[in-house]
Formats: structure tokens, C-alpha cells, sequence
């Protein structure tokens, strides 16, 4: 096993999540990865051998083992686990490729030329809904697999023995499980971290809407003073306007003109301001 990649990859995520995120992060490789590949294996490994049935049936034992164990444990935990990792790489080749394209936009237009992101690594534009993306589907996966877990062995518990009637077992066979209260709790474990990851992903996807919201929100109160501002000076500024536009004011008279006169040359003179 080769722990640099585990370590590049962590640091390349780590440096592009919230606080959560790196929780998050601590919590997988930690609780989870470390406990699969260090205890969990060697607690799975003698399963099949070590599940006997009380019968000399040929083949009874391995039909039974299949009925109980569609899919084993550590081979749903393998899975689980490599997808919910390959969300953190997508976040992390979408800052390479914005780094990419920014390094090939300075070659091409030179320091005056400007730049396409001020911070390939600012979680804005595109790269906001990756990490969200990310976010739902990291969430997602382990909420089905615990569905999943729960649909193969309800309540997340082995019982001590097994009753199998499936072919070519003669009758109903006695079979038991080896180790199932060290698997009980490990499977306990391993159900609590992923609840956990759950709820720490929901907090941030929760933090990272929010903090959009009060972006845009002062963004919008922003544009609004100013548009405010620009029509109030806009206003000030049309007011001489009006008298140097050559109009008609009606000066030396107490009494306004009629509405229709036949000489308005009596009542009207003209003004330059």
C-alpha cells in the first residue's frame, strides 16, 4: 500500500476545503480508511471458511454462506468508500484545469494582459457548484449504502447462528457465524462514522448556501445604493437643463393667460437665461 498517494491527496483537498470539509477529510482517512485497511480485512478474512452448518451436505455450507452474505461487508465498504472519495478529486482537477488555463492566458496575453481568476482555488463560478456537486453526491452515496446495509443485514447486526433451508441442503440446517459480536461492533462503528460524514457534509452544503446568499444579498443592496445614488445625481443635474431648454415662462402678468388665445404674443415673452 502506498501512503504517498493517500497523503498527496489529502493535502490537495485539504487545501481547497472549509473547515468542515477538513473535519470531513480527518474523519475518512482516519476513521475510516485507516480502520478498513488495518482491522477490518483481517476481521473479515476467515469468514466464509469459519461458517459452519451442522450437516455433511456437499455444497450446503457455500449456498447457505451466499444466501446470508450476498455481498460481504468489506467489499461493500471498499465500494463505498472509493465513491465517496473521487467527489474530493473532481474539486481538486477542476482547480488544476483552472490553474491550467490561467497559466496558458499569462503566456499568451503577458502581465498586462490581465488575469482570468484572481484565485483559481476561490470556490466562485464553476468551481462553487463542483464542490457542491461534490457535497450531494458524497452525501448521497453513504446515505444509500446505509440503506443498502440495512436492506442486507437488517438492524446492522450478525445473529450468532443462521437457519438455511436453500438447495441442496436436506432440511433446515443450523449454521453459525464466526466472530459476530467483533463484527457487530465494527459494522457499529463504521455506520456511526458514515452517519457522521453525512451530517458533515449537509452542515457545509448548509454553510457554503447560506454564505452564497448573504453574498448576493449584499451584492443586490450594493447595486441598489448605487442605482439610488446615480438617479438622485442624474435628477440634480437636469435642473438647470430645464431653463436653458428654450421653453416659455410667463412673466409680468398676476393672472394666468387663457387656455386659447388668438394673439399669445400679448401675454408671452420669451426669456434667455
Amino acid at each position: 500500500m502506498n501512503w504517498g498517494i493517500f497523503e498527496g491527496l489529502l493535502s490537495g483537498v485539504n487545501k481547497y476545503a472549509t473547515a468542515f470539509g477538513r473535519v470531513w477529510l480527518s474523519l475518512v482517512f482516519i476513521f475510516r480508511v485507516l480502520v478498513y485497511l488495518v482491522t477490518a480485512e483481517r476481521v473479515w478474512s476467515d469468514d466464509h471458511k469459519d461458517f459452519n452448518c451442522d450437516t455433511r451436505q456437499p455444497g450446503c455450507s457455500n449456498v447457505c454462506f451466499d444466501e446470508f452474505f450476498p455481498v460481504t461487508h468489506v467489499r461493500l465498504w471498499a465500494l463505498q468508500l472509493i465513491l465517496v472519495t473521487c467527489p474530493s478529486l473532481l474539486v481538486v482537477m477542476h482547480v488544476a484545469y483552472r490553474e491550467a488555463r490561467e497559466k496558458k492566458h499569462q503566456e499568451a496575453a503577458g502581465k498586462d494582459g490581465g488575469r482570468l481568476y484572481l484565485n483559481p482555488g476561490k470556490k466562485r463560478g464553476g468551481l462553487w457548484w463542483t464542490y457542491v456537486f461534490s457535497l450531494v453526491f458524497k452525501a448521497g452515496v453513504d446515505a444509500a449504502f446505509l440503506y443498502v446495509f440495512h436492506l442486507f443485514y437488517p438492524k446492522y447486526t450478525l445473529p450468532r447462528v443462521v437457519k438455511c433451508h436453500a438447495a441442496p441442503c436436506p432440511n433446515t440446517v443450523d449454521c453459525f457465524i464466526s466472530k459476530p459480536t467483533e463484527k457487530n461492533i465494527f459494522t457499529l462503528f463504521m455506520v456511526i462514522t458514515a452517519a457522521i460524514c453525512i451530517l458533515l457534509n449537509l452542515v457545509e452544503l448548509a454553510y457554503l448556501v447560506s454564505k452564497r446568499c448573504r453574498e448576493c444579498l449584499v451584492a443586490r443592496r450594493a447595486r441598489a445604493r448605487h442605482v439610488g445614488r446615480h438617479r438622485d445625481w442624474a435628477a440634480s443635474s437636469c435642473k438647470p437643463d430645464d431653463l436653458l431648454s428654450g421653453d416659455l415662462i410667463f412673466l409680468g402678468s398676476d393672472t394666468p393667460p387663457p387656455l386659447l388665445l388668438d394673439h399669445p404674443q400679448d401675454y408671452v415673452k420669451k426669456t434667455n437665461v
